[in-house]
């Protein structure tokens, strides 16, 4: 009646076991590091990079406690948060010896201490939030005129091509602010532009005023489509910032949006703010301008003569410098997407695919200049590195376009990531900015801790004195319970939070109380006569049906937490839902396999050790004990 398979055995040994493996790595703590990542998609973090650090460290007689590549980055821990900030002064003086032009971006940051053994299973702590870790937040406000203004921009190129394509000659067309103007010589040009912008411009409306003799229209955004341009600059600028930290790998960002306008980034572990602030802007655009070929370009480009107006002098990744004129073809918020591959000589090589404007664009372009050179620019926080310039020899039409020459797979696999996280659809302006210590992050897990700890004891100590064996048997469980919760979330990589903390301190109350019911039920079985061993599976039984109901409940009130809720409130709601879920297993499995294996094979059992059954009909109690 009350046994358990031994594969039921099985299952629970073996979570058992899963459980406190990937829960341990929360024991370790982290440590103060240094890392080492790349400021430029043209620069390599690799064996040599690893070299000069060690050596720069050596000079200062700095003996890390660990030192290692770590995809694509270089992370150096330390003892002390001393050591650490001596070594980070000591690396950016030897990677960085031209502050004006870091190559690489040396930021402080935290590393768990998980054992080697732990690692090689993918055994890894918890995220820790900025409220226990520690780290930079951010406040940005997002420019909305120039969103509104880079919008205009490309409605009014686009416009002035629309109007050529039909054959529409007006007196010109200028952007002014966020409106654009345009004359007409005669009331039917007028009344042409007007109707081409109502076919194939429906985000505009368009106001015509008498000017002397002409017709002065101007086309302003749509009320609805100005929100819509403003929804989309906000929601365009949390993709770039998210692709690009997170794809570094420094930190495990928080990134959402505030307001109509904000965004906040959080980047718990990064203790460095002006480090934080490089990472934010580490954002990347292309550009495509025709190379000038001039007598004069060619002579500024051999070092022989000036630059010629017009013109501007980049250099590519070897160093030579490339005059290129001032007039860009397209930008990179013409790609739709950027993958790294290889060319048809099985080189490293990036492939670009254009929109419909873009394709068309540069179809024209390749057309009109045969035999010109076309330069590739990249663009990283305000510098420009010329990729590629290739002869153009053919028109290429089709929206594809591929970039290639000089490269290595890491450096195509870097520019096409940069690429895809694209540049930011308005500027932004940092409004607010904080740094927590990792002092005040230890102090908030120590606190969180504490309480979940000593709630657990009291917790414990109530259940033994009170049903005393099964007491034992719930304690159990409940322990069982947040082990298999912290594995959980660490498995997982769910990023804790006070609020989290709180909803663990939950969790083992919900825990609990289900084992306060089954108790009970089984109390009550005894009560009215039934055999220990009846009044155990009996007990389980009903009690089965309430807990299933209950749990039910909180879980959908979680579930509507996590989908509606933002912040510290879906990270309760993650470690809510994931509790009850837990908690039901170690309730009712894993407590019944404790009394199944104590009382399942005792087959003239008389008595069970749950406590004082009060019998209430008699006004007596009698004390159920072995």
């Amino acid at each position: 009646m009350n046994r358990y398979p031994l594969w039921k055995y099985l299952i629970i040994a073996v979570t058992l076991v899963v459980g406190v493996l990937y829960s341990l790595p929360n024991l370790f703590g982290e440590s103060p590091a240094v890392q080492v990542s790349a400021a430029r998609s043209s620069v390599k973090v690799d064996e040599t990079t690893l070299t000069r650090v060690e050596q720069a460290l050596g000079r200062e007689s700095l003996a890390p406690t660990l030192i290692q590549l770590e995809g694509g980055s270089v992370r150096a821990r330390f003892d002390s948060t001393d050591n650490q900030l001596k070594a980070r002064d000591a690396i950016e003086r030897t990677l960085n010896p031209d502050p004006a032009n870091p190559g690489f971006v040396v930021a402080l940051n935290l590393v768990p201490r998980t054992p080697a053994w732990l690692a090689s299973i993918g055994a890894s702590p918890m995220y820790l939030g900025l409220d226990l870790r520690g780290g930079v937040h951010f406040m940005l406000q997002v420019d909305m005129p120039a969103a509104l203004q880079r919008k205009a921009d490309v409605l009014a190129t686009d416009l002035r091509t629309a109007l050529r394509e039909k054959n529409v000659r007006h007196g010109g067309i200028q952007r002014n602010a966020t409106t654009i103007e345009l004359r007409a010589r005669d009331e039917a040009t007028a009344t042409a532009i007007e109707n081409l912008i109502a076919d194939q411009f429906a985000d505009l409306q368009v106001v015509r005023t008498p000017d002397g003799a002409e017709f002065r229209l101007t086309a302003t955004l749509k009320p609805q489509a100005a929100l819509a341009v403003q929804s989309q600059a906000v929601k365009q600028n949390i993709t770039t910032l998210h692709n690009r930290i997170n794809e570094l790998g420094v930190a495990e960002p928080v990134i959402q949006q505030q307001g109509a306008d904000r965004i906040v980034v959080q980047l718990p572990g990064v203790q460095d703010t002006a480090k934080a602030k490089d990472i934010l802007g580490r954002t990347a655009t292309l550009e495509l301008r025709l190379v000038d070929e001039s007598t004069e370009g060619l002579a500024a480009e051999s070092g022989s003569g000036m630059v010629p107006f017009g013109s501007e002098k980049y250099l590519e990744r070897n160093g030579r410098p490339v005059i290129v004129k001032r007039e860009v073809l397209l930008t990179g918020e013409n790609l739709t997407d950027a993958q790294a591959g290889f060319d048809d000589q099985q080189q490293p090589a990036v492939h670009l695919t254009l929109d419909g404007k873009g394709a068309r664009i540069f179809r024209d372009v390749t057309r009109e200049n045969i035999n010109k050179r076309m330069a590739i620019i990249l663009f990283e926080k305000g510098k420009g590195e010329v990729v590629t310039a290739p002869v153009i020899r053919s028109e290429i039409g089709g929206g594809r376009v591929q970039i290639s020459g000089s490269m290595t797979t890491v450096e195509a696999n870097d520019t096409a990531l940069l690429l895809r996280a694209g540049s930011l659809a308005a500027p932004m302006e940092i409004i607010e900015e904080r740094t927590i210590g990792p002092s005040l992050g230890k102090e908030n897990i120590e606190r969180g801790f504490n309480s979940v700890i000593w709630g657990f004891v009291v917790i414990v100590v109530f259940m033994c004195i009170y049903y005393m064996l099964f007491g034992v048997f719930s304690s159990l469980a409940l322990g069982f319970n947040l082990v298999l919760l912290v594995a959980v979330l660490s498995m997982l990589q769910a990023t804790l939070t006070l609020p989290g903390i709180a909803a663990m301190a939950l969790a083992l109350g919900m825990a609990i109380d289900a084992n306060v019911l089954i108790n009970e039920r089984v109390r009550e079985e005894l009560r009215n006569g039934s055999s220990p061993q009846t009044a155990i599976n009996i007990g389980y039984d009903h009690a089965w049906g309430t807990i299933l109901d209950s749990n039910v409940t909180s879980l959908i009130a979680g579930i509507a937490l996590l989908i509606f809720g933002s912040g510290p409130v879906r990270g309760f709601a993650v470690v809510h839902c994931i509790g009850i879920l837990t908690s039901m297993f170690s309730a009712v499995v894993f407590s019944r396999g404790l009394v199944n294996l104590w009382y399942g094979r005792q087959k003239k059992l008389k008595s069970v050790s749950i406590g004082t059954v009060w019998r209430p009909e008699g006004g007596s109690a009698v004390a159920k004990a072995d």
